[in-house]
Order: structure tokens, then C-alpha cells, then sequence
């Protein structure tokens, strides 16, 4: 996805949990605890059909700021308890995304890539392109 912004502007919008919030509405109502520094745990929740808390746990093994941040899946969280023993959360433990950002000449390529079973490859693969459009739209109207 090119994005017509310095990669700053692209960079900050797609963490800052405000922000985050916004270009992630299109995988359903989402958030992140914890943060994006490199060693640092972070969870990204939602809710489940039942209402209850789910999402994933990670660890950042890799921040080099408005160039790439690197994630290996540690777990999930399901109805709002850490689950890193089910056969669902070892299916997905260990994988990893990375999202990467270059600009040239003012306009910001981010590329994300999800290494894990072909299951969530696919699913992930349908999700990202709209989320990255939302995320094209906010940077692009508030520059």
C-alpha cells in the first residue's frame, strides 16, 4: 500500500492507539495494551461473537522507528483470559507479522507480512487490504 505521506506521518498514525483504533475498525472494534517497544508485550483485543474479551498476545522483537516493527505471536486471550496451552493458541503461537515502511520521494509504502499457518495467512490476507486503505484515508486527509 502507498500511502502519499512521509513515512513519519504514516508511522505515528498507524500506532498511536487513538489512530490505531481508527484504521483497525474494519477487523471489527479493536485496541492494543501494552506498547510498541522492541522487547515489549502487547495485546491486540476486540470481542468475540459472545461479547466477551479475545485477541492475541505478542512480543515486539523488532522496532526501528518509520522503518519496521516486527511481532511474534505468544498466545491469545479468550474471554478475557491469556491462553497459550489450547490447540488454537499453539496453531498460532510462534508466528510472525512484520510491518515494513519506506518513503520516496514523499509518498510511504507499507508492506505487512504474516508468516504462520496457511489458515491465518488467508484470513489475514483478506483483512489487510481494507484496513490498510482506512489507514491510507485517515494519513492522506489529515495531512
Amino acid at each position: 500500500m502507498t500511502i502519499n505521506a512521509p513515512v513519519q506521518d504514516v508511522w505515528t498514525t498507524m500506532l498511536n492507539e487513538a489512530t490505531y483504533r481508527e484504521w483497525t475498525s474494519v477487523f471489527g472494534e479493536s485496541s492494543y495494551e501494552g506498547d510498541w517497544n522492541q522487547g515489549s508485550e502487547i495485546r491486540f483485543l476486540g470481542h468475540d461473537g459472545d461479547g466477551s474479551v479475545a485477541g492475541m498476545i505478542a512480543t515486539v522483537e523488532e522496532n526501528r522507528p518509520n522503518e519496521l516493527i516486527s511481532l511474534r505471536y505468544t498466545g491469545q486471550v479468550v474471554n478475557g483470559e491469556d491462553d497459550t496451552t489450547s490447540e488454537a493458541a499453539k496453531a498460532f503461537m510462534g508466528s510472525h507479522e512484520k510491518y515494513a515502511f519506506s518513503e520516496f520521494q514523499g509518498a510511504t509504502t507499507v508492506d505487512v507480512e504474516l508468516d504462520s499457518e496457511d489458515e491465518f495467512v488467508a484470513m489475514f490476507d483478506d483483512a489487510w487490504p481494507p484496513a490498510l486503505e482506512k489507514l491510507k484515508e485517515i494519513v492522506e486527509t489529515r495531512n
